[in-house]
C-alpha cells in the first residue's frame, strides 16, 4: 500500500511539474510588421494557385518611404524576412521566363522604375546578405503614383496576373504571364 501511495505521489509531482513548464513558455509580442500572403488567382475558391507571396508588412508611422525603401539600394521588399515567392509552374515575369519554384524576392526602388528581382537565395532575413549572382530573373517594373496614401506595404494581383507592389503613395506593378 506505501509503495502504491508513493508512486501516485511522485506522479502527481511530475504532472505539476511537467505544467508548471508549459505555463513558463515566454512568447513572443505581436510583430510589428505581421506577415501575409497574398496568391494569384485572388479568389478564395481556386485552390489551383500559380503564384503565392509570403511577406512581412511595415508601417509608415509617419516615416517617409524614401527612407525606408531607398532608392537605387536593394530592399528585401517589406520587413525582416525576405518574401518568399513561388511559383507552381514555369511562368514569365515582365516577359522574361522564370522556371517554377520557390524564390526570395528583392526590389531596387527607383523614381521612375523598380528593378525586381527573384533570387535563388531562400530564407533570407532582410537584403543583407543578398547575392546578384544568385538572380534567377532580373527585370524593369514601371513606378506609378496613386492620390491614396497606403500606411502599410502592401502585395496584390489583379484578374491579369498583375502582382502590384504598394507602400504610401507608390504603385509598383510587376505582369506575370504564363
Amino acid at each position: 500500500m506505501k509503495k502504491s501511495t508513493f508512486i501516485s505521489s511522485l506522479a502527481l509531482v511530475c504532472i505539476m511539474l511537467l505544467s508548471t513548464n508549459i505555463n513558463a513558455q515566454k512568447f513572443a509580442k505581436l510583430d510589428k510588421s505581421p506577415m501575409d500572403a497574398t496568391a494569384f488567382p485572388s479568389s478564395n475558391k481556386v485552390s489551383e494557385k500559380l503564384i503565392k507571396v509570403f511577406y512581412s508588412r511595415p508601417q509608415l508611422k509617419g516615416r517617409e518611404l524614401s527612407k525606408l525603401a531607398p532608392n537605387d539600394r536593394v530592399w528585401r521588399t517589406g520587413a525582416n524576412e525576405a518574401p518568399t515567392i513561388i511559383l507552381y509552374k514555369d511562368l514569365k515575369i515582365a516577359g522574361k521566363a522564370v522556371k517554377a519554384g520557390q524564390y526570395s524576392l528583392f526590389t531596387i526602388p527607383g523614381d521612375k522604375s523598380w528593378t525586381v528581382i527573384l533570387s535563388k537565395d531562400i530564407n533570407v532575413w532582410g537584403a543583407y546578405s543578398y547575392n546578384e549572382a544568385h538572380d534567377a530573373v532580373r527585370v524593369q517594373a514601371d513606378v506609378s503614383s496613386a492620390s491614396e496614401s497606403i500606411e502599410a506595404f502592401s502585395i496584390a494581383f489583379d484578374d491579369n496576373s498583375t502582382m502590384f507592389l504598394a507602400w504610401d503613395k507608390t504603385r509598383v506593378a510587376v505582369p506575370f504571364t504564363e
